[in-house]
């Protein structure tokens, strides 16, 4: 039997929900969205089915008004119920096979029971499809890893062995908004005067910089396009962020049939929780536009108004591999764009790496000084 590594491999993530499922016309086995060939494709007998409207010339996603969906307004059609259960460690709220009672969360592989609750929320209302296959992001994961130093042997182990990772759709809200907003500030202009001070016992002159305020105000106006917010709190912010930038140019309209054989996750993050995430990245945006209206050398803002018209949004699903694993009972996890490679991920130090490299150091400074020392 070989050594434990210290790692404790994930189960295999379950078959995705019943409506993502699409049986080959062929042998009745389900298909797959292969990223490479954008084809749903047979594992089984290799027959192939194209997506309809995939890559073509379609018209652009419509948005949703934002004051319609706060007040419970939306077309029924615009509305969809899941089977989502939500994991009690990292709180990702993932759809599950309705045949599957117990399983390991995809996100930090805690054991979850799935309930049978539906979960009602807005339909996504477009997809960036996966454009990596696994093999291709578990090697980008294999690169990043190399790259990392004092990583324990068994991290690099998992990686080389291979280990399945989980594709994941997660959850994103993009916002519209008109902003219009009126500002009061100062604009300040740098002027030297010169001052004599003592240096070295001696008078010297010297150049001092001085600011000259002028009250001004002004307006600015900004449209914002697809403000970009994270609507899931499953995976570190910090992670995700990272991962950007998605090319959003490229989203399509929503389909299932991109989700065969892939994971969703249902949003946990709200669409006014969203909003507020948005407008703070408006309202930096707006200010950085009112210190450009001001000019000058210097600026000083005393106050914005801001009126947001026009409020849109949409539902959108962003594709990444993800792989979890525990070691010595900590989970830690990967994240790979679905579409560009980047990866981010956390990882555990090897306690007898680190203590090596500083004893080596030790060593080489006892040598360096050992010699430094003959010289004198």
């Amino acid at each position: 039997m070989p050594a434990s590594t210290g790692f404790d491999d994930p189960a295999l993530p379950p078959t995705p929900s019943e409506e993502h499922r699409f049986p080959c016309d062929t042998c009745g086995s389900d298909l797959r969205f292969d990223p490479e060939r954008y084809l749903l494709v047979c594992d089984h007998c290799g027959n192939t089915e194209e997506i309809s409207g995939a890559r073509g010339v379609h018209s652009p996603i419509a948005e949703l008004d934002f004051q319609a969906a706060l007040a419970s307004a939306l077309p029924q059609s615009q509305m969809e119920e899941t089977r989502v259960t939500t994991c009690p460690n990292c709180a990702a709220q993932v759809e599950f096979d309705p045949g599957k009672h117990a399983t390991e969360c995809p996100f930090c592989a805690t054991p979850v029971v799935i309930d049978t609750g539906l979960n009602r929320h807005i339909k996504p209302r477009a997809v960036l499809p996966f454009g990596l296959t696994e093999n291709t992001a578990r090697d980008a994961m294999t690169d990043w890893l190399g790259s990392l130093w004092f990583a324990p042997n068994g991290l690099q182990e998992y990686a080389r062995k291979g280990r399945k990772m989980q594709g994941i759709y997660v959850p994103y809200w993009t916002y519209d908004a008109d902003t219009r907003s009126s500002y009061s500030g100062e604009r300040g202009t740098v002027y030297y005067v010169t001052q004599t001070v003592m240096r070295d016992g001696k008078r010297v002159q010297q150049q001092v910089p001085k600011i000259r305020w002028r009250a001004t105000s002004g307006r600015v106006a900004r449209f914002f396009d697809d403000v970009l917010v994270l609507a899931s709190t499953s995976l570190p912010k910090r992670f995700t962020d990272a991962l950007a930038p998605w090319d959003l140019a490229a989203l399509e309209p929503y389909a299932p049939e991109y989700l065969a054989g892939f994971r969703a996750e249902a949003y946990a993050v709200t669409l006014d929780e969203g909003y507020a995430q948005a407008r703070e990245v408006m309202d930096a945006m707006i200010q950085r536009d009112v210190r450009f209206d001001i000019g000058g050398d210097r600026q000083r803002i005393h106050n914005i108004q801001t009126q947001v018209s026009d409020v849109t949004f949409k539902h959108i699903l962003l594709p990444v591999w993800l792989a979890a694993y525990k070691y010595r009972g900590k989970t830690y996890r990967f994240v790979v764009n679905g579409r560009t490679g980047n990866v981010q991920g956390e990882r555990p130090y090897s306690t007898v790496k680190i203590t090596f490299a500083v004893i080596l150091g030790l060593i080489v400074a006892g040598i360096v000084g050992y010699f430094m020392a003959l010289q004198k």
